[in-house]
């Protein structure tokens, strides 16, 4: 099961109480003060682990508390301490404050250890007051409280690529071609229902990390449909990929422009990314009919479709790339038509969108 956002209330352990304790032994009749320390009430930590893919594990889990210290003994025995909570989360998750939306963590690295909450102090023991004038202290200190936080864990992906689309414009196939990721793949919308990311190999030591989320439909950034829930899993790529199904009973350019508008909505940060456009199902077409879409889709951008062709894209069809040592940020980086399905650009594009990674990087 997916889950991305958690409410919890964390909690430090208390530390344990001083003891009050007098040395009493054969021949020792009145032998001093000698009650230990408690001990340190247990810390809570937050690990990165990269092995973790989700907030599932919190599920059902309303309160969470780390050990209290124990009580110091005689004979200046030392309390045991509390043992710490620790809790371990993926990649990409914050920690906010529940009640007033603040962030208080923000943990991305793999295998990180963050200490969020500190335990109490163990009270000192009877023996620490002996003075000159007060040989027989009668009391010890209480350990300090612990500390209480109502904490809100929120899971935004890490990838170096977000598809952005509508729902069954292949997505979901493409991350399935390109990369290792096995998500759900059928012929109707709204197919995904979580996050999916996947590594793409581009070479044996070159790669990129994509994220493929569920469609985004008009109305999305005022709650409809289910792609509001899950573009925050998208916030931190540097690199958009808009996937416009050029088969589809929707206009190219109105799919662009919707997409681009409900991003704007969801946040402005996001929609001014690097991006780049795919026009997908590009095999469900003649290649006449396949050309004049994509020459119309260009020209509605205002883009000059162009003839280099650094990347092997197949020259059967119209595309539209930038010229690398001359990037308008404001532009797509490249127009690409592609089938997953029928392998068409499907390498290109890969090559393509890791040198658009690495500008970004």
């Amino acid at each position: 099961m997916f889950i991305d956002s958690v409410e919890l209330t964390v909690s430090s352990g208390k530390g344990g109480a001083g003891a009050v304790s007098f040395r009493r032994e054969k021949f020792m009749p009145k032998g001093g003060p000698d009650g230990g320390d408690g001990g340190k009430g247990g810390d809570v930590y937050f690990v990165v682990d990269k092995n973790t893919h989700t907030l599932s594990h919190f599920k059902g889990k309303k309160v969470l508390k780390a050990k209290n210290g124990r009580p110091g003994e005689g004979r200046k025995k030392h309390g045991k301490n509390g043992d710490p909570l620790v809790l371990i989360v993926p990649p990409g998750t914050e920690v906010r404050d529940a009640v007033t939306g603040e962030l208080l963590l923000d943990l991305i690295n793999d295998g990180e250890k963050v200490l969020f909450l500190e335990g109490g102090k163990g009270g000192k023991g009877n023996w620490h007051f002996k003075s000159p004038t007060n040989q027989r202290p009668t009391y010890a200190q209480p350990g300090l409280p612990g500390k209480t936080v109502q904490i809100r864990l929120e899971l935004k992906l890490i990838a170096d690529v977000g598809l952005v689309g509508f729902p069954n414009v292949g997505k979901s196939t493409l991350i399935s071609v390109l990369s290792n990721a096995k998500p759900e793949i059928a012929n109707y919308e709204f197919t995904t229902l979580t996050p999916k990311l996947g590594v793409v190999e581009v070479s044996e030591f070159e790669s990129f990390v994509m994220a493929d989320i569920p469609g985004i439909i008009g109305g999305a950034s005022e709650g409809k449909g289910l792609g509001l829930q899950f573009l925050k899993h998208i916030e931190r790529t540097k690199t958009l990929l808009y996937m416009i199904d050029i088969s589809s009973y929707r206009d190219p350019i109105t799919q662009y422009k919707t997409l681009k508008k409900e991003l704007n909505k969801f946040s402005e940060v996001l929609s001014k990314r690097s991006y780049a456009i795919a026009l997908t199902k590009i095999d469900a077409l003649s290649l006449e009919e396949a050309n004049e879409k994509i020459s119309k889709f260009l020209e509605s951008l205002k883009l000059k479709q162009n003839s280099e062709n650094r990347y092997g894209l197949d020259k059967n069809y119209r595309y539209f790339l930038q010229k690398k040592d001359d990037i308008d940020i404001e532009k797509p980086y490249f127009v690409f038509p592609i089938s997953a399905v029928s392998n068409i650009n499907i390498k290109p594009l890969s090559y393509a969108l890791y040198d658009l990674v690495k500008m970004n990087r």
